[in-house]
């Protein structure tokens, strides 16, 4: 939003700028020729940076469901590890207790591995989400340059 803002108030100075030269039929053709990809690209690159960021929040909530499952699935073994301690005969419960802190431990790093994966896949989302933008931006650039330069190409005529 602040970009499209930015966009059309530095269009609104370009487009003031340019009215303080003479207008001529050409000119004004080119003006508004220019004036129309500008706005083309900018809008362009709204939704680009809409869709980057639309990929973004879905990874992370996708990211977060994983993440949210992985410690369910962890704190469920760790209860039944704990049942199987608190059933064990007296004689065994060393060795029942054993077992049950292997278990959590195993779980506990089932759920870490996945929440690492998951917020990796989030951040590759972010860096590609930051990528597209920059593109996006780029060739906005690209379109406002080559529309100045054909203005003054017409004004100079």
């Amino acid at each position: 939003m602040n970009k499209l803002l930015a966009t059309l108030i530095a269009t609104l100075f370009a487009t003031a700028a340019i009215a303080q030269t003479p207008v001529t039929p050409a000119v004004a053709s080119a003006q508004a020729s220019a004036q129309h990809d500008i706005n083309k690209a900018a809008n362009k690159e709204a939704k680009i940076d809409a869709k980057a960021d639309a990929n973004v929040a879905k990874a992370e909530m996708k990211a977060d469901e994983k993440k949210a499952d992985a410690q369910h699935k962890a704190n469920k073994t760790k209860a039944k590890a704990h049942d199987k301690v608190v059933d064990a005969d007296p004689e065994d419960k060393m060795k029942a207790q054993a077992k049950a802190d292997k278990a959590a431990a195993k779980a506990d790093a089932k759920a870490g591995k996945t929440a690492v994966k998951a917020d990796a896949k989030v951040a590759k989302e972010k860096v590609e989400a930051n990528a597209d933008k920059a593109i996006a931006a780029t060739k906005t650039e690209e379109v406002k340059a080559k529309a100045d330069a054909e203005v003054k190409a017409a004004a100079a005529k």
